[in-house]
Parts: structure tokens; C-alpha cells; sequence
């Protein structure tokens, strides 16, 4: 027998107390068929009448005048659960890595919600490569990330965001640097590039490409700061590839965006966090949070080259 709805018990207490199925459903805003049809399951579950009809309406049986009571205290209880909830305001504190394009474009925006929905809870935002963040993650040091890549072995929960495609990015004079707004990784030979190095993962997605094309990237040189590497990229000493959101915190036009066209050049997002059973309230709180304000950003165009993946 399955559970008994919260649902039912009100349609059956709004009939018994009004002696009517027209009445009650009037007040409940249902048509009375719909109502009667679940007064009848709910009479199926409990495998016994609760309701009797006479001329004038209904009236509860003996059962139903004892089912009436406990399903009144059920509806009280509830209602006042429910209000506790809502009068009630979620505190603790929340602790959350962001790789640096990362928190580019999503950290203020989700400060900004956190504040609105939850503003008793104290956010600690971390903002460090995506190798330290899964390592401060399994250190239980953050009590989520979003991450390129999640380990299979560990006992997290993962959630697949978005994902964002990857752009030649160079000073508009940068000789060499590709002209249309597409380039495909074959062409790229040639151009000078600063990359992050080897254990970060966007370098990763950078190399399993140029291998794939067969062609060796001209890395002049290999920075971890995305601050750094960006100025670097805009004093012209060479392009680098990244994510759009690279850019989310420059302002300078003469920065030229090409899109690599390679189907396989692109980095998923994924929301990662320790296990349910771990996450504080707080926590889970958190996490739906980073979701919408994620979305909203690609739905309204300000997260540059990031589309919704499917869950």
C-alpha cells in the first residue's frame, strides 16, 4: 500500500467539515469529479468507507469520524512545519571553488544571489586551479567546486553544468593570429602561445587536441596566473587559448576572439560537491544556487562560449 498524500487528507477534511462534495470543491478550486475520485483512493487505501451519502450531501462513518480527527492533528502538524520553515533562516557557512575564468564570470553573480536568498549564511569562495580545487575537495577543505573533469573512484555528487568552448585570444595585431572567426587547431601551428602548464586541465584539452591534429603547439611560454597570463597576452608577447570567460574581467578592444572550430576543443563544467550525506544545510542550499545563477548566465549571454549541457 503506498503512503497516504497530505493532498488527500485535506480534500477529505474540506468534505467532511462542509457535508459536501460541491461545496468542498468549490472552495478547494477542483471539479467535484476530481475530488470524489480521490476520496475514493484514499477510501481504497485504507480499505474502508469513510464517507456516507444522504440526501442533503455527505456525512462521515464511524471510521471516518475517527479518521477525521487524526487527519485534522496530521494537517495542523504539517501546516505548522511548513511555516516554521518558511519564518525560519538558513545560517552557517559554505565554502566554494572556482577555477579562475571560473570566478570570472560566476563569483559575483553568486555572491549576489547567495546574499538575496541566504543571507545568514557565510560564503568562503576559493579561486585556484582546477587541479588544487579537487585536491582541497577530497581534503574536505571545499564543500564544492566546479570542476573540468570529477574522479570516478571518489563519493562525490556531480552534476553536469554547462560546457564552454575554447577561443584563440590575441591582440588584434599579434602577427600570425587567425583573422576569421573560426580557426581549426591544424592552423595554429605556427602561433606563439602562452598556455597554463601541464597538470592544469585546460592544458590537457589543449594538447589531446594539437595531438590529434598532429601538430606541435609554439608554446613560448607557460603561466598558472590567469591575471598574468592575460597581461601578458595583452602586451602582445603571444595569444594564448582559453575559455571566453577569460575575458570576463578585461575591457580592452583590441583583444580579438577566434572560436577553435574542432568539435573535440571544448571543456565541460561540472558541479561537484561531497556526498548528500555530507553537505551541511547550508551546503545543499548552495548548490542549487550556483545551478540557477549558472544558467541564468548562459540563457542571457553573459558567459561568453558556454552553452547548457543535459543532465
Amino acid at each position: 500500500m503506498r503512503s497516504v498524500e497530505l493532498r488527500q487528507l485535506r480534500y477529505f477534511v474540506r468534505v467532511a467539515e462542509l457535508g459536501g462534495l460541491g461545496r468542498a470543491a468549490a472552495e478547494l478550486g477542483v471539479v467535484t469529479s476530481a475530488l470524489s475520485q480521490q476520496i475514493s483512493r484514499l477510501e481504497g487505501e485504507l480499505s474502508t468507507r469513510l464517507l456516507q451519502r444522504t440526501s442533503t450531501g455527505v456525512v462521515p462513518t464511524d471510521a471516518g469520524l475517527s479518521f477525521l480527527r487524526q487527519a485534522q492533528l496530521v494537517l495542523r502538524h504539517a501546516d505548522a512545519a511548513v511555516q516554521a520553515a518558511q519564518q525560519s533562516r538558513l545560517s552557517g557557512q559554505v565554502s566554494i571553488g572556482l577555477a579562475p575564468t571560473t570566478a570570472a564570470v560566476l563569483g559575483l553573480p553568486l555572491m549576489r544571489a547567495m546574499r538575496e536568498r541566504y543571507p545568514d549564511v557565510r560564503l568562503h569562495l576559493v579561486e585556484t586551479l582546477s587541479g588544487h580545487l579537487t585536491n582541497m575537495l577530497n581534503a574536505r577543505q571545499l564543500d564544492l567546486a566546479v570542476l573540468f573533469r570529477a574522479e570516478a573512484a571518489r563519493r562525490w555528487s556531480v552534476l553536469p553544468l554547462l560546457e564552454e568552448r575554447l577561443f584563440v585570444i590575441g591582440l588584434a595585431a599579434l602577427p600570425g593570429l587567425p583573422r576569421g572567426k573560426r580557426v581549426r587547431v591544424a592552423q595554429l601551428g605556427e602561433l606563439p602561445l602562452i598556455l597554463p602548464t601541464g597538470p592544469h586541465g585546460l592544458r590537457a584539452t589543449i594538447d589531446a587536441a594539437f595531438a590529434q591534429a598532429r601538430v606541435r603547439p609554439n608554446v613560448v611560454a607557460e603561466i598558472d596566473s590567469l591575471a598574468l597570463l592575460m597581461d601578458a597576452v595583452r602586451e602582445g608577447h603571444a595569444a594564448t587559448v582559453q575559455p571566453g570567460a577569460a575575458i570576463a574581467r578585461l575591457a580592452d578592444e583590441r583583444l580579438r576572439l577566434c572560436e577553435v572550430a574542432d568539435a573535440q576543443v571544448a571543456r565541460a563544467n561540472l558541479l561537484v560537491s561531497l556526498s548528500d550525506d555530507e553537505l551541511s544545510p547550508a551546503g545543499l542550499a548552495a548548490r542549487v544556487v550556483i545551478a540557477d545563477v549558472a544558467r541564468q548566465l548562459v540563457r542571457e549571454g553573459r558567459w561568453p562560449g558556454a552553452r547548457l549541457r543535459e543532465r
